[in-house]
């Protein structure tokens, strides 16, 4: 039979008692369940029904995230609950089954939200005409759910969802469930709370750490290891750890970080240790970076590790991680070729920028948000990094996710490209900039955490605080030029 209202009050007082200055933001859920003669959790009650939604996190402090075709909303798991749901905490994992087809044994609650939800949103749903459905209200219900193992078997929905995403807590979609989340300690199991960087390059080489001989002081003393270490209070997830250890021991700033495994550390007193293993490649010179802890760092060869006094587990951690990268990756280069470059080979990162005219000539620009790590309160195109995803498709889906415009891929023309560098430290980035010859949809702040304002403006009149080489594209642009280069040194 449906969920009761005296269910679902239960549920929201308990929450509410938790979030007092909430109330205010949900009256359109209390109302509703003041009109007991509504079915609140049927689907065609269009004056607002509950539905409810799985926050699945990893083992590394990830977020579950599926793409809704429907919609092309980027969201968490969930959907509409049905009578055969015993609570809305199961209708989250029976949506979870089947949009992704992990089971529910998979997971487990956190701790604390065994029957509360961690966040209530309220959202507007678009008509549906063709199914007779008028705008509504969902009244979202989000239960918290830790992942139980690190291997899960993904079969998906596919006449709904379009792929899934395990995303860092800091590029959660929704900004209030992102302001829970990073109050939370997001890692799987309460003991991880250790991270190391396996860092490789174009030659097969891993780079390893000459730890301070310090027996007792220190973790494996005058072993080859990997650089990372503890987690801390400051730090909202083990990629934020990972990252903060790479700075204070090396100086080092890796643009991508992928999470690759989680490790148990064996110490000296048969006690063991979680750690999360993150991969990044990397091409510098380690002699040219500012050591501050141990002895040194150097480049070596899985096949050479035998060489080395080094844990067992961390020779298997990279001959593992070798053997996943593919064949011509992993064989050395010859010697003229690695000399090549007199600053060593680096990644650069590719940045995609919309480049929206409309038939008067102006151009589309955001203002970012104060808060943004990169050019806050400076004026910007749309634009985003690109993914596990071709150029056009990150065009694409950007596009969509931050100002609910939509374009075909026929209608996108690349005009220039900018190769540019922030400081000598810096990576190297590549943006690409694609005019849109059409497209449909007026632009909307779809991520006001990012961008507070979207305004076309006159090319000839751009605003002061505009970002340097975006302007720089824009006049190339105007110009008919397809390549520029800037903040590189003479």
């Amino acid at each position: 039979m449906p969920l009761s209202h005296h269910h679902i009050r239960t549920i929201v007082d308990t929450y509410l008692a938790r979030h007092p200055h909430e109330r205010q933001q949900l009256s359109a859920l209390l109302d509703a369940l003041d009109r007991p003669r509504e079915d609140i959790t049927s689907r065609s009650t269009f004056t607002g029904h509950v539905t409810s939604g799985a926050i699945v996190v990893d083992q590394l402090g990830r977020i579950l995230h599926v793409l809704h075709l429907a919609s092309g909303k980027v969201l968490v798991p969930g959907g509409h609950t049905e009578p055969t749901d015993d609570s809305p905490a199961a209708a989250a994992l029976r949506e979870l089954h089947e949009e992704t087809g992990i089971p529910p044994g998979a997971v487990t609650p956190w701790p604390g939200y065994e029957t509360v939800p961690l966040d209530i949103d309220i959202h507007d749903v678009d008509a549906r005409p063709g199914k007779g459905e008028p705008g509504h209200q969902h009244f979202d219900l989000r239960f918290l759910f830790r992942l139980q193992t690190t291997e899960v078997s993904v079969a998906l929905q596919e006449e709904e969802i379009g792929g899934i995403e395990w995303r860092p807590v800091d590029r959660v979609t929704s900004p209030a469930l992102r302001e829970k989340l990073l109050k939370l300690p997001l890692q799987a199991e309460p003991e991880t709370a250790n991270a190391s960087a396996l860092i490789y390059n174009d030659r097969g080489e891993y780079l390893l750490h000459l730890r301070d001989y310090l027996p007792g002081e220190i973790w494996e003393p005058g072993m080859w290891s990997l650089l990372g270490g503890g987690r801390e209070p400051q730090d909202a997830t083990l990629e934020h750890t990972v990252r903060r250890e790479l700075a204070e021991e090396a100086g080092l700033d890796l643009a991508d970080l992928t999470p690759f495994a989680t490790e148990d550390a064996s110490h000296d007193d048969g006690t063991t240790v979680p750690i999360a293993i993150y991969a990044a490649r990397w091409n510098g010179d380690p002699r040219e970076l500012h050591l501050t802890e141990g002895v040194m760092l150097a480049w070596f060869t899985p096949d050479n590790l035998h060489r080395l006094r080094i844990a067992e587990t961390t020779s298997d951690l990279v001959r593992r991680h070798a053997a996943s990268l593919p064949t011509a990756q992993s064989r050395p280069e010859p010697v003229e070729e690695r000399l090549a470059s007199p600053h060593g080979t680096v990644p650069n990162i590719i940045g995609v920028h919309l480049y929206l005219e409309r038939p008067d000539g102006t151009v589309l620009l955001g203002l970012r948000h104060p808060d943004s790590a990169f050019a806050p309160c400076t004026w910007h195109v749309l634009a985003g990094h690109c993914e596990q995803e071709n150029a056009t498709d990150c065009l694409i889906r950007e596009a969509r996710e931050e100002a609910g415009l939509h374009i075909e891929r026929e209608d996108v023309e690349l005009v220039h490209v900018v190769h540019h560098i922030d400081k000598p430290r810096n990576p190297p980035r590549m943006g690409l900039f694609f005019r849109a010859r059409t497209w449909s949809g007026e632009p909307v702040l779809r991520e006001p955490d990012k961008c507070t304002q979207w305004k076309f403006w006159d090319p000839a009149a751009l605003p002061g605080d505009l970002v340097p080489y975006t302007r720089l594209a824009i006049a190339k642009i105007q110009n008919g030029e397809l390549y520029s280069e800037t903040g590189w040194p003479a």
